[in-house]
Order: C-alpha cells, then structure tokens, then sequence
C-alpha cells in the first residue's frame, strides 16, 4: 500500500522525518524481512530497524518477498497488505502453504476489523494500521519473538569455536577476544547466520553495505581480507573461505 510519511509517524503526508534515536529492543538482532512496495516507506522502516540493531532483507513486490521468505529463515516479516505481483494476504497464505512458520506482521492503511481479521485468517501473527508509531512497530516485533520458543531466540551465533554474542556485540575465538569494527560485526553476523552457505558478492553488497548495485570496487575483498586476518590468523584452522567464481563461505572445520 502506497503511503507517506511525515512527522513522528509513518503513513500520513508530507517530508519523511529524521530518524528516531536509535532504541535497543529487548530482543537482540532479529533478522527482518520487509515486503512494502513504497520506496519512501521502505526506506524509513528498513532504516529505523537496522538503526534497532536488526538484519534486514527487503522486497518491493509480493512475488520477491514470497521468495525470499521461503528461501531463508527470517525471524519475523513485516508485510504490506496491498503489494504489486501478490497481494500480502496471498504472500503470507503460500508461506503457510509451504509450512513455513515465521511470525508475521501485516502493515496496511486498510483499518476497518473486517480487514484486520482477514490478515489474521489468512496467517498474519499481529496487524498494524497506518499511520503507526515506529516505537510500537518495535514492541509489537519483540512480542512475536517472545512467543517463539527460546530456542527460535539466538543470543549467540557459533561456528567451531568462534563465538558472536548478539546482545554483547562482541566476538571470541577459542576464549580469545576479537576486536571488531560496526561493519565487521555486521559482516561476520551475516556470514555466521548463512553458516555452511556460499554468500554471494551480491548477498554482501544488498545486506552489509545497503548497495542495490555493484560499485566496481574492492570493498568487499579488502574487508573479508581483514576478517580473515582477525578471525583465521594463529588457528590451525581456518574458518573463512573463498568459493572461487561464486563468493565466501564460512564453515566448522570438517571431522
């Protein structure tokens, strides 16, 4: 559903407004998918969640978001009701289809109970109407996951004895702290979340450095090349890895 955005709410007329200060939510680094075909309205809402502490992939279209949502395991997905290709309630009724159980949050100017009950049958975990409060988008995000089992919510990420604390920030290896920089951090986050995968270039590009095109330039080798050195130099084992024509990979030693 088309809307814009103006004051400290999202939805209604006019500039899109500066960000709110960044608020830690009591659940750590929830990886989000988005589904909102307005770019304004993305852009605010992918911003404000990263700007939470949280991983984001988004979608601009029903049909992307579907495959994304039944391809990677998502924590929570925000989707808009009325979206180009599939509608939200379709979007969402598949991913129930294909036994898919991530939480789901329907976002959409369309208010009236009738509407917010169709979202729910249709396998919707919590509706928001617009215009809506960014704080109480957050809260509604950690009620879902408090619903999850604790096992659904990761505090820590682990690959062989290399460790990432989510609510921390910090990393470790074999007990040995790992100084790390933001973006590092947040390198090594999604490389660990894909543990055992080939993430590609373009993976890297969309999810670590916010760029929806290649720029031509070195950045992602020179910091893969400083991760392995933090990570991997000292270890009889290395963790990070090269797949050649295809991207990086980081694994547990094989037995």
């Amino acid at each position: 559903m088309a809307a814009t955005l103006s004051g400290s709410r999202a939805g209604g007329g006019g500039p899109i407004p500066p960000l709110p200060p960044p608020a830690r939510t009591l659940i750590p680094s929830v990886w989000i998918l988005v589904v909102e075909d307005d770019l304004e309205a993305q852009r605010y809402l992918v911003n404000g969640l990263k700007e939470a502490g949280h991983v984001v992939d988004d979608a601009a279209d029903g049909e992307t978001g579907l495959t994304l949502a039944l391809s990677r395991p998502y924590d929570v997905a925000i989707v808009d009701r009325m979206l180009p290709k599939l509608d939200g309630l379709k979007v969402v009724a598949d991913m129930r289809e294909h036994g898919n159980t991530t939480p789901v949050l329907f976002l959409s100017a369309l208010s009236e109970v009738d509407d917010r009950v169709k979202g729910l049958k249709a396998g919707g975990d919590d509706y928001l109407t617009k215009p809506y409060a960014f704080v109480e988008l957050l809260a509604r995000i950690d009620a879902l996951m408090r619903r999850r089992s604790p096992q659904a919510v990761k505090t820590k990420l682990q690959v062989g004895d290399l460790e990432l604390d989510l609510l921390t920030r910090t990393a470790q290896r074999a007990g040995a702290a790992i100084d790390l920089q933001p973006r590092e951090f947040r390198l090594l986050e999604y490389l660990m979340r894909h543990a055992s995968q080939v993430v590609t270039r373009t993976m890297l590009l969309e999810s670590v450095w916010e760029y929806h095109f290649d720029p031509q330039t070195n950045v992602i080798d020179v910091h893969i090349s400083r991760l392995r050195a933090k990570i991997d130099k000292g270890f009889d084992t290395a963790l990070l890895h090269t797949v050649r024509g295809a991207g990086y990979m980081i694994r547990a030693a094989r037995a």
